[in-house]
């Protein structure tokens, strides 16, 4: 959902689940860093080049651009070379106050930040996080990719869809040597990233110390989750089948974040959806609408409440099938489930802070 601007504006109040069995018996469970390293996941990949991005600023530049090339020294833009898909991806960096520092890679949903619906235009990421103690990495490319890697390249979306390669392989060693980072990461998503996040921790187990999963669905390889992917690819002119062969086949099942949730052992997680009914950022009254022309804003609430709220609906009922089974495997993570809520940037945005201090236990700073 993009129909407004940028904001900040203080969260909104939600409601707590902790799902997790060791957590309802009051044992904390331990703090997760990163516990494999870039050169066991990268082996023998070749690596990414990371060069600073010096073409100039214009009017016709996007509103991300601009705000990452400000004065502000420790906001950046780099591009990173991806040899698996012959293509530049431009970054969006916020460095820590400090060297030595962890990181978090934070990715956007469908549009994968190449039109107005990412993280910088709609949210307060970059004031939020600034002050926090971690770099924090977000790509602005890969759009109706699920930041996966494809059987079938698509020109439609670029040519090859190698992301995972490119995110888990080739980035992580040379950007975190560029940022003097100290090798301790986490992922987080929302959205189609949701399902991102989960499955690159899971096929990549220590790789990241916390994964963060905002209003996304878990399970990829069944009937009605097919039909979810569906509808998000089918905005990319891309198919599932491109992306991950056969509905039930082994790399699809190898996909499926749900089947494979024991993989998600020892890492600190967090987890959160809306209930899919209107909420605080969806009235008249919301922040996010205020600069919006009064004729307009009925059909910025249209959009939230109507397609934004069957979104949501449907993430629900896969983040509890999700809560579900790491309770049945005994795997502790924090689920928040919002009283109400659609599938838009507001609740994103809050989720920036629910996610904080499992955040921060899982890159080791608390």
């Amino acid at each position: 959902m993009s129909f407004v601007s940028r904001f900040a504006a203080p969260a909104a109040t939600v409601v707590v689940t902790a799902a997790a069995v060791l957590g309802a018996m009051g044992v904390a469970p331990a703090a997760a860093v990163s516990t494999v390293s870039v050169q066991q996941v990268a082996g023998a990949t070749a690596l990414s080049t990371i060069t600073k991005n010096d073409a100039p600023i214009t009017d016709d530049s996007p509103f991300w651009r601009k705000v990452v090339n400000d004065d502000d020294p420790r906001t950046e833009e780099v591009l990173a070379y991806s040899p698996a898909m012959n293509r530049q991806v431009p970054l969006a960096i916020l460095k820590a106050e400090k060297p030595n520092a962890p990181t978090l890679y934070l990715l956007n949903g469908g549009d994968g930040g190449e039109g107005g619906a990412n993280w910088i235009q709609q949210s307060d990421v970059l004031s939020f996080y600034r002050d926090k103690g971690f770099n924090v990495v977000i790509p602005m490319a890969g759009k109706f990719s699920y930041y996966t890697d494809w059987v079938e390249d698509n020109e439609n979306l670029g040519g090859p869809q190698k992301w995972e390669t490119f995110l888990t392989k080739e980035l992580p060693g040379p950007l975190e040597n560029y940022l003097h980072a100290n090798g301790n990461r986490a992922i987080a998503g929302m959205s189609m990233s949701a399902t991102s996040s989960l499955l690159l921790a899971e096929h990549h187990p220590g790789f990241y110390g916390a994964i963060g999963s905002f209003s996304g669905c878990a399970a990829t390889s069944t009937p009605l989750p097919w039909f979810y992917l569906q509808q998000t690819l089918q905005r990319g002119k891309a198919t599932p089948e491109q992306m991950w062969g056969p509905m039930g086949g082994e790399y699809n099942v190898y996909n499926d974040a749900l089947v494979n949730a024991e993989k998600l052992r020892g890492h600190e997680i967090y987890v959160s959806n809306g209930s899919g009914t209107a909420g605080a950022w969806d009235l008249p009254s919301s922040p996010r609408l205020a600069n919006v022309p009064e004729a307009l804003k009925g059909v910025a609430m249209a959009e939230t409440i109507g397609v934004g709220g069957v979104i949501e609906g449907a993430t629900n009922n896969c983040t509890h099938n999700l809560q579900a089974k790491l309770n049945s495997l005994g795997i502790p993570a924090q689920f928040q489930f919002n009283n109400t809520g659609t599938h838009s940037w507001g609740y994103w945005n809050d989720d920036l802070r629910n996610f904080l201090p499992v955040l921060t236990r899982g890159l080791g700073l608390a």
